[in-house]
């Protein structure tokens, strides 16, 4: 109670006066929390071996890692473990919700910022002073919008047809090359390395928005966003595996896409095989049935995932994640992998 008394703000400066600090997985070496951790049981044994998963993964060289993002993880410091696991080579693919990749990494590469606030302010004095609240993490409404604009801007100079999110933030990759306030965002990385992103709900963040702009801006001349071919894009990426692995954070679309690029490739007469590893980091609950919160061995059942190396962690992701990628990181396999750069592939 006594958090909620002193909670007392007149201006918005006051809201948005400590900036959110994005982790560094260089800077301190989890392996002996990690190998601690194997000897504890509940979500520690869960997370080492979820790490030692990971890590199976890279060190398998056939194997295409697969990352997906589901929540408000990059907004709340975990931007910057993403954009290192691609940066150090331990993603090949990304398949991420919307507002990961634009209202949260291509809002900062822009200059804006998130920061740190309170889930027990008053959200009406929040309303009043044009924040937005993820739970205790603030966003400058103002500056969001800015974001939307610059979608339009971007989408306005591309040629009018229709594009994936993967061929469209592909051009944001391009634009931020020159325009970046801050170098070095998750999509510039990607960019970089010839990782992929895909955001099969793409409308449901500030790129939504942006393009309704645009399509109001130029009603017989404009882009749309073609998820069907998007769909067959990332299967392609999984029959042209000789085996993956799935790294999820949270669930939804982005992890039901992933899993389903399997039953997509039979569908189509290749064979392939299930994915061959699996982690997962939620708090979902399972016992309502949510695409969202199955298990991994709920999706054996499906076809999707071998049960040989999966590994569920029910816990916030930010409380563990840092953890399981700071091991990898220094454990330094990575440094032995090819980059499988599948952005070339799509031309």
């Amino acid at each position: 109670m006594s958090e909620k008394k002193n909670l007392v703000h007149n201006s918005k400066k006051d809201f948005l006066s400590k900036e959110i600090e994005h982790i560094d997985i260089s800077s301190f070496d989890a392996r002996k929390i990690i190998s601690s951790m194997e000897k504890m049981s509940f979500v520690s044994r869960e997370t080492a071996k979820a790490a030692n998963i990971f890590n199976e993964m890279i060190n398998d060289k056939d194997c295409t890692i697969f990352l997906t993002l589901a929540g408000s993880t990059s907004a709340a410091g975990c931007m910057h473990v993403y954009r290192d696991m691609v940066k150090y080579n331990m993603v090949d693919a990304i398949v991420a919700t919307g507002a990961s990749i634009i209202d949260m990494d291509f809002f900062e590469a822009l200059g804006f910022k998130h920061y740190q606030g309170s889930q027990f302010q008053d959200d009406t004095e929040l309303r009043k002073n044009y924040i937005d609240r993820i739970y205790d993490t603030y966003i400058d409404e103002d500056e969001l919008q800015m974001c939307d604009k610059k979608i339009c801007e971007i989408a306005d100079n591309l040629e009018p047809r229709s594009y994936t999110s993967r061929e469209f933030i592909h051009e944001i990759g391009k634009y931020l090359k020159n325009n970046s306030k801050k170098k070095n965002s998750l999509i510039e990385t990607a960019y970089d390395n010839g990782v992929p992103i895909f955001c099969p709900a793409f409308t449901d963040s500030s790129a939504g928005f942006g393009l309704v702009m645009h399509q109001e801006k130029n009603p017989k001349k404009h882009l749309t966003i073609d998820s069907i071919r998007e769909f067959r894009e990332l299967t392609e990426i999984k029959i042209r595996s000789k085996g993956s692995g799935l790294f999820m954070i949270g669930g939804g679309v982005p992890k039901n896409f992933i899993q389903d690029t399997v039953i997509c490739a039979e569908l189509l007469g290749k064979d392939v095989d299930m994915h061959k590893y699996a982690v997962q980091i939620t708090v979902a609950d399972s016992r309502d049935g949510a695409c969202s919160s199955s298990t991994l061995k709920e999706a054996s059942s499906w076809g999707k995932v071998n049960l040989t190396k999966e590994q569920m962690v029910f816990a916030e992701a930010t409380s563990v994640l840092p953890l399981i990628a700071s091991d990898a990181y220094h454990k330094g396999n990575w440094k032995k992998r090819n980059r499988k750069n599948f952005s070339k592939i799509f031309g």
